[in-house]
């Protein structure tokens, strides 16, 4: 409802000023407490709630246990829809000494009379007022019995999001109860990432030309859900308009406010409660067929039950239009709340209630409002915590405030009205959001958004069809879609100028082909136009015409568009259709090959380590065999060349000299084991040297071209060059702008020195159809360093772009995609490009670690050798000391003499000599065994051995 005049708020508000120091005060015990009453007697609502009243009050003074030796007196005024007779009647009703008011029923009149309750001190208890700012701090004696639309609009927003809807229309009344309800929808809508495309309101007095004119405007727009929020006497009027104009037939979406819920259940039109319905009128029903109507769920408890019996009693169920519904068991419980708030002050300040009068509170002269008349509740704090406080289970369920002053367990039914009637397809419960189990049922379960009960019935659309509307058109407005497609004057294989006589169309290419393979798949026809951007000449600037899309001078931008961060910033991108990452392009040399080739594969150093290798490797062998194998003994000369020649031949693996001791077996199988990856790398590197081509620049990847300072060049209009610039640092100055083709070739071979450019920088589809042509040339570097895609920009939101992803991916899936590719990208006349690039000598850093495996090898076999040896050794010269005679008479020679030497102790003295550990190692094992049995020790002519025609050395 409308607020009144300006002039008189201006009056209440100065005549109602803070009440600070009250003069009189009227103390007493009461045995009658006078509670207000304020709603519209002749409306849905109202005379619905009248009837829940007069029960109510009957049965709390019937009631002995609620307000004992008291009774509960009711002064209800009729406000008659009207803001400035309720403030009117209210004023009345104040001088009357009441200490509570039920109402006001309207949400315009809630706002200004909370003002009077605040400075009266006397609380309000609305059943009907949703509006959801009156639960802000403004009016703290404001309370409601009923639902916050704020939980409304939160399951009307959940309804869009199951749909999967993005945009609505919001039609509603213009007051305060409609714009503030739809504001609550805007916001809830939003954290779903939807929104409210068109609001549209009208005044509680509009005529039928109006509304007609208004839904005319709206048929119009693209969205085709339509939130219907106004008042239940006038709701049914926008329905017969819009039949009038064809929107409520196939296609349409309508999704009503619990108004309608309200004036079906008055009429008993079977919509819940389990009250008999009357036969439907198909007029009415025909109007509303397949909408979808909230209404305040309530419990399914016996005190309903009793409740509805008591109602139908009384009414005989044939006074039409004053039925039963939600409105009327929140008015009940709106007496029963204010009955117990009431008994609890009442035991706590002793049966007494106090008013206070003020003298700012005075008549204007010729005035007939008796301001005087009205006095300040001094319990009315008390009265408003009791309120808050109070918890019991009435006919509506719990009632009980939360910590926002809204009651707690806000739920709603969900109702699909059909042409015989309607049925319930689901619940909406703050708990658990929508379901198809009842909001009781999942109070006592874990809170879980995510289950399978979160679902919905399926419902009957207008038409009488189950499919789905997908929610929106494109605007009545006779236009088509301008779709904008870059003009360019390279890469035309992508997207050009088209021919009317070949292509029917006046861009043609691969983006245009996948572009209309993609439209023909959805269920709905798309009127498009393409506007060329661009002379055809050069390319223009692709983020002038993204821009021009998020400005709305295009609905669309198809062509070659890179998904990229900014860009989604302003427009809504569909599924990539190409991939379209970013390589540099390099030129090649070729190479020319020279007798020496064959050195290039290593480096100097690792030539070095490799002969020094094959030295050691041999000398290591020698030692280890030398006493066991006579393939490793003979003359000096004999057995150097055995050393070397066995040690190089095992690089072909054509030793055939036998290893006959584990040591040297050990130490050979490592060996060969390394020179078989040094002769396979060698291969592989020398077939690659005298192969592949040369990179001229030496720009190898993304970090030596950022480390260079050559030139770079970039396709004009793209957006490499803010890429470049922006995420790589590199300053503008070494950027070129490169147009054509021919452009890209010029500038690679004439290079920095003739003034072109070391490489070019483009994404992957452009590099691909220049190769294809100069694949001889150039090559790219490096592996693609962006993962971007390639995809049809459209305005923020569009419907469009999430059903054209969803052709593109069935384009994909069938093989049109890559069908369409093939046709227009296909490369041709060049070989593959998959030859590496610049390969490089190979140094000692790569095989370091085998020569260290290798090394390691030979001195732990040297060592385990030695010490073997001189184990051995000991052994046997304890063995035959004390039986050889030349050695007692050295003996005793030794300590006759008065040599230094002589003194030395025995045991230093019985140590062998290097010479003799020599001469044990030159000796061969087996003759070594013999002479071990007859107790000599080996000398220096023992080491021929016994096999003369193997000319054993010593």
């Amino acid at each position: 409802m409308g607020r009144p005049p300006l002039l008189f708020l201006l009056l209440i508000i100065l005549s109602l000023a803070p009440i600070t120091k009250p003069q009189t005060t009227n103390t007493q015990n009461v045995t009658n407490i006078n509670i207000g009453a304020l709603y519209t007697f002749n409306s849905v609502i109202g005379r619905a709630a009248r009837r829940a009243i007069d029960m109510a009050l009957e049965d709390v003074n019937s009631d002995h246990t609620i307000l004992p030796g008291t009774k509960l007196n009711l002064i209800s005024q009729d406000t008659n829809c009207s803001g400035f007779l309720a403030t009117v009647e209210a004023l009345q009703v104040l001088e009357k000494n009441v200490v509570a008011i039920i109402g006001p029923q309207s949400s315009g009149g809630s706002h200004i009379l909370s003002q009077v309750a605040n400075s009266l001190q006397v609380p309000l208890l609305s059943f009907s007022a949703t509006d959801p700012t009156l639960s802000s701090l403004e009016f703290p004696y404001f309370l409601r019995a009923t639902q916050s639309d704020l939980f409304q609009m939160r399951a009307i927003a959940d309804i869009v999001d199951f749909f999967q809807w993005r945009e609505v229309t919001a039609i509603y009344v213009d007051d305060d109860y409609g714009r503030n309800g739809i504001a609550a929808l805007g916001d809830e809508l939003a954290q779903r990432r939807a929104k409210i495309s068109y609001k549209v309101g009208f005044g509680q007095a509009a005529d039928l030309t109006e509304i007609t004119d208004l839904l005319l405007r709206v048929n119009l727009l693209e969205s085709r859900v339509y939130v219907l929020h106004v008042n239940p006497d006038s709701g049914l009027t926008v329905f017969s308009m819009a039949q009038k104009l064809g929107m409520t037939g196939s296609g349409y979406v309508w999704i009503v406010t619990d108004w309608l819920a309200a004036v079906l259940d008055s009429n008993g039109y079977g919509l819940g409660y389990g009250y008999e319905s009357v036969d439907a009128d198909p007029n009415v029903f025909n109007l509303i067929q397949g909408s979808i109507v909230l209404r305040r769920h309530t419990p399914d408890s016996d005190l309903r039950k009793k409740f509805v019996s008591r109602w139908r009693n009384k009414t005989g169920n044939t006074d039409s239009g004053s039925g039963l519904n939600a409105y009327s068991l929140y008015a009940y419980d709106s007496v029963w709340l204010m009955a117990r708030a009431i008994d609890q002050y009442l035991k706590t300040t002793g049966n007494s209630v106090n008013f206070s009068t003020d003298p700012k509170l005075r008549d204007v002269n010729g005035s007939t409002l008796h301001l005087a008349m009205l006095k300040i509740f001094n319990g009315g704090k008390g009265l408003l915590q009791n309120l808050l406080s109070t918890n019991f289970t009435g006919v509506t369920g719990e009632v009980q405030f939360g910590p926002s002053r809204d009651l707690i367990q806000p739920a709603y039914d969900i109702i699909n009205v059909v042409s015989t009637g309607s049925r319930l397809i689901g619940y909406w419960s703050n708990y658990s959001g929508l379901s198809v189990v009842s909001p009781e049922v999942l109070y006592q379960e874990p809170h879980n958004l995510s289950g399978e009960s979160r679902r919905l019935y399926d419902v009957m659309w207008p038409g009488e069809t189950t499919q789905q509307p997908r929610g929106w058109v494109f605007p009545n407005n006779g236009q088509p879609l301008r779709i904008g497609v870059p003009n360019k004057g390279s890469f035309k294989q992508f997207v050009s100028r088209g021919s009317y006589s070949e292509t029917n169309s006046n861009a043609s290419g691969y983006c245009i082909d996948v572009f209309n393979a993609a439209i023909k798949l959805l269920p709905y026809p798309v009127p498009c136009s393409f506007v060329l951007i661009g002379n055809g000449t050069g390319n223009p600037v692709y983020n002038d015409i993204i821009n021009m899309v998020a400005q709305n001078k295009l609905d669309a931008a198809v062509g070659d568009f890179a998904i990229i961060k900014n860009r989604t910033k302003m427009v809504d991108f569909t599924q990539p259709y190409a991939e379209a990452g970013m390589v540099i392009l390099a030129p090649l040399k070729h190479h020319s090959s020279s007798a020496w080739a064959f050195l290039k594969p290593f480096s100097l150093p690792m030539w070095c380590v490799i002969g020094a290798f094959f030295i050691l490797v041999g000398f290591v062998i020698w030692i280890l065999e030398h006493r066991r194998n006579d393939e490793f003994r003979g003359t000096p000369r004999e057995q150097i060349a055995t050393m070397f020649w066995f040690s190089f031949s095992t690089m072909f693996f054509a030793h055939r000299q036998n290893t006959v001791s584990v040591l040297g077996r050990i130490v050979l199988i490592v060996w060969l084991c390394v020179v078989l990856i040094i002769t396979s790398s060698y291969t592989a590197s020398l077939t690659s040297i005298l192969t592949v081509e040369q990179l001229t620049t030496g720009i190898t990847g993304l970090d030596s071209l950022i480390a260079s300072h050559d030139p770079i060049g970039y396709q004009v209009g793209k957006f490499v060059k803010n890429y470049l610039m922006e995420e790589l640092s590199i300053p503008e100055s070494r950027l070129v702008p490169l147009s054509t083709m021919e452009d890209f070739a010029d500038a690679l071979k004439r290079g920095p020195q003739g003034g072109g450019v070391a490489a070019i920088v483009d994404e992957r589809p452009y590099i691909d159809i220049f190769l294809s042509t100069y694949c001889k040339d150039f090559r790219i570097v490096g592996q693609d360093f962006t993962q971007e895609g390639w995809g049809f920009a459209f305005q923020r939101d569009s419907p469009l772009s999430v059903d054209l992803s969803t052709a593109i991916l069935t384009l994909s899936e069938t093989g049109e995609l890559q069908r369409i590719h093939d046709q227009w990208l296909s490369t041709k006349g060049c070989g593959s490009q998959d030859t590496d690039i610049g390969a490089n000598r190979l140094s000692l850093s790569s095989f370091w670690g085998l020569f260290l495996i290798c090394g390691a090898v030979c001195l732990l076999a040297l060592i385990a050798y030695f010490v073997k040896l001189c184990i051995h050794y000991r052994k046997y010269y304890k063995k035959n000391s004390d039986t050889r005679e030349d050695h007692a008479a050295l003996a005793n020679n030794m300590l006759l003499c008065g040599k230094q030497q002589q003194n030395q102790p025995r045991h230093l003295a019985s140590f062998p000599s290097f010479q003799n550990l020599i001469e044990l190692w030159n000796t061969k094992e087996e003759d070594l065994k013999k002479r071990a049995t007859s107790g000599e020790m080996p000398s220096k002519s023992s080491g021929n051995g016994s096999q003369t025609s193997q000319h054993s050395m010593d």
